[in-house]
Formats: structure tokens, sequence, C-alpha cells
């Protein structure tokens, strides 16, 4: 597709327009709310402390620059391809395909971190069956869900994400409850925020390092954008979608955590050497609430399973518009006659057979090791949509711009702050254990992908 060309509509990519708001926005909640929060919380506490809340509250800057960025140039291009269509239209093609394919599979290999965090946490009630079958069935039974019609998919995902949102919110409410002494306990109080070191035991270091992790956590605000080609009115749904996830989300994220280091001493949080579960389990065990830890335990489980489901959804996505812009196999293109891009999901599996093999090789490095390959990818997405957003706001007239329900003011300041701090966490994963080759793995993959596009694109001019 050329950069001057119209956008395929959905209908003529054979998708159906399904998807209503209420299932847009659990559908985004239920991509961002995953392993990031519930597992990977564990390593964002130990680089920072208490003062990882600050880490959060930065993380939540970057994410609304990006939400309001995406938001307008959603509504103008409401496509399946979403920000790989708008980076070919106003950037270049290879920021197009190279952003697509870097996004598909971003998430296909989050769909194995998330997998085997799942396995991890059933592991919790069953140690002694090997992580490698929980996988398998947990795996199994995503891929039939997702191959059913989107508007089911996006039932299934509304309810899903609906359990872990009220679980953070009884989370939110019974930790208030217990700093604050309400009943016969008496009240925790603040002393854990200063004790153990201070609120900063490891300085602003340990804030800006534990942002590597902690900005991936917003990673998923993206999700709106992708989800527009299948959305009902979407000039109505992706405004008011994207206004609601992302405040949503600094709301929960932000207090979950002030909340889970106020309860538990952190370094009594992050006690154990590996990943071996989630810190709220840990904070709830520590707090002696009967059957709690096994409750929280099915609540962060749910929320892998429904982060799988939505991110099964993304990658199929992508995988499907490279085929139909001649950048993957034809195959990927076509959809079932449900509307269902079934052989860009058979695909996207690829994430699920690796974390079942590292699940079988190294299960207690396999959640790190898949983790930390996406943040490199995820990071470039959210460089090339925030420059794809300078060029958009230089296109675009002022009418329509006025016109839009949802903009980005003071253009281009804040576009051009998240770009420098995106770059600048960037090479911060130089100086976090697990991450410190997710940049030059990815720079491997980015190459190998910018050969196959030039190949690619020789040939389609012979």
């Amino acid at each position: 597709m050329l950069a001057s060309e119209t956008p395929p509509t959905p209908e003529e990519e054979g998708l159906h327009r399904r998807l209503g708001q209420r299932q847009l926005t659990m559908m985004a909640i239920g991509g961002a709310i995953g392993v990031g929060l519930f597992l990977g919380s564990r390593v964002t506490i130990r680089l920072a402390g208490p003062a990882v809340i600050l880490s959060y509250l930065l993380g939540a800057g970057i994410a609304l620059i990006m939400s309001y960025a995406l938001a307008e140039m959603a509504v103008v291009h409401p496509v399946a391809g979403a920000f790989g269509v708008y980076a070919e239209k106003y950037l270049n093609p290879w920021a197009g395909f190279s952003v697509r394919a870097t996004y598909g599979v971003a998430q296909i290999i989050a769909i194995g971190a998330e997998v085997t965090a799942a396995g991890i946490y059933i592991s919790f009630w069953f140690p002694n069956v090997p992580q490698w079958i929980w996988v398998a069935l947990v795996s199994a039974a995503l891929v039939a869900l997702n191959s059913m019609q989107v508007n089911r998919l996006g039932e299934f995902e509304y309810w899903f994400a609906t359990i872990k949102v009220a679980a953070i919110v009884a989370f939110i409410i019974v930790g208030t409850c217990l700093i604050l002494g309400v009943g016969s306990r008496g009240a925790i109080g603040l002393a854990n925020l200063t004790q153990h070191g201070g609120f900063l035991p490891a300085g602003w270091k340990g804030v800006w390092l534990s942002l590597t992790i902690t900005v991936t956590s917003y990673m998923g605000v993206e999700i709106i954008a992708v989800t527009a080609g299948e959305a009902e009115h979407p000039e109505v749904t992706i405004p008011h979608a994207m206004r609601s996830i992302v405040w949503r989300l600094i709301l929960f994220y932000v207090l979950a955590i002030a909340i889970m280091v106020t309860m538990v001493p952190w370094n009594q949080t992050i006690a154990s050497s590996t990943l071996s579960g989630s810190p709220f389990v840990t904070a709830f065990a520590a707090a002696h609430i009967p059957f709690a830890a096994a409750i929280m335990n099915f609540v962060v489980l749910t929320a892998a399973l429904s982060s799988v489901n939505t991110n099964l959804y993304l990658s199929t996505r992508m995988l499907f518009s490279l085929g139909r812009g001649g950048y993957a196999p034809e195959w990927m293109g076509t959809v079932s006659r449900n509307g269902v891009p079934h052989r860009a999901l058979l695909a996207s599996t690829a994430g699920i057979i690796a974390a079942i093999l590292l699940a079988i090789v190294a299960p207690k490095n396999a959640f790190l090791m898949l983790y930390g390959t996406a943040v490199a990818g995820m990071l470039f997405v959210w460089l090339v949509i925030l420059n794809t957003h300078l060029r958009f706001r230089k296109a675009i007239t002022r009418e329509r711009l006025l016109s839009l329900p949802m903009r980005l003011r003071a253009h281009p300041l804040f576009t051009v702050v998240g770009i420098l701090l995106l770059v600048a966490i960037s090479v911060t994963t130089f100086f976090v254990d697990g991450l410190r080759w997710s940049v030059p793995a990815f720079s491997v993959f980015l190459g190998l992908i910018s050969l196959f596009y030039m190949r690619r694109r020789r040939r389609n001019t012979i």
C-alpha cells in the first residue's frame, strides 16, 4: 500500500465490526493489567523499594502522552493494522512494516511470558505437577477461544477483565482497612514506607531503573487502536474507551502498588530470589487473612489468562494486516467464515511453543527470558507511534484536528518529551538484570526483518 492510498476498511478486509465500547475498554484493561503488575512488580520493587510508586507515576505520564496521540490517529484511521498503517502512511513503508512485524512478534513472545506466568500460579496449588503441562492446557483452551467470532471473544474478555478489576479494587479496599486499622486488627500504619532503608533505599537511580519495567505495565493502551478495526462507531467508542483505560490503569497501578509496599516490608515482598509467585499473593499471606492468598492467586491466574487472550487477538490482527499488505505470506491474510484470521491465529501460537519448551528446560528463568525479549520491541513500537504522530499532525488540516473528540495539547512538546524518555529508558535496559540483552537481541531482529523487507520490496518491483 502506498502512502497516498486510503487504508482498507474492515469490511473490505473481511473483518466484522462487532466490538462495543464496553468490550473495547475491558479488552484494553485485560491486555494491560497482567504479569507486568502481578508478577513483574517483584522485579520493580527489588530495584526501587517503596519508591516504586514514583516509577509507576512516571510511567503513567508516558502512557498519557501515548494514549492521546493514538486516539487522534485511530479516530481518523480506524483500521485493523492500526499504528502500522499510520506509520506506513505518514512515515514510510519500512516503518509500517517493521512496527507491525515487531508488535506482532512482541505480542507472540508476551503470550509465552503470560502462559509461563499462568503455569507458575497454578503451581501454587499443584507444586508437584510439571509446569509445562499447565502451560500446554491453558494455551489450548485460549487458542480455541480466539477462534470464535470477535464479539464472543470480546464478551469472554470482558468477564475475564472484570474479575481482575474487581480483585484489584478489593485489594485496595482491604489493604487500606488493614493500613488504617479498620476492624479488630491493629493498624499497620505507614512505617513500612520509611523503614528498611527508607523510602528511597536505592536512591533515584533505583526509581529510574525500575521504570524500564513499570512503563511496560502500561503497554496495553495501544490495544484500543488495534481493536478500532472491529469497533462499532469508532469515532465515539475509541475516545471514550481510551480515556477510561488510561485513568483506570493509573488509579489501579499506583494505588495497588502503594498499598502493597505499605502492607508488607518491601524486602520481605521480594525475599525469594526467583519469580516463584506474585508479590500480591505474598502481601495477603503476610497479612494472615484466611484463604486470602489462595483467592488472590486465583485472581492473578485469571489476569494472566486474560492477558494471553488479548495478546493472541493482537498478534493475530497484526499478522493478518501484514498478510493483507503483502509483507507476509498471503495465507496470513485470509479469514474464516466467522470473520476470524484463523491462519494468522495459528502462527501466533509460536510464543506458546517457546514457553512450553522453556518451561521444560529452564522453568525458573523462563518468565524473564521471554518478558525481557519483548520489552525492547515494545519500546520501539511506542517510539514509532510518537514519531508518526509528529508527521500526522503536520499532515492533518486544522479543521479536522479541531473536530477530533480527543486531542493532545501543547503539541509538539509532549510528543517530543515522550520520545526522549523512551530513548533514555531503552538505554537504561543495559543496566537492568534480565533486560541487558533485550535491545541487542531486538537490534538483530530488526536487521533481519529489514533484510526481509528489502528483498520482498525488490521482488514486488520487478
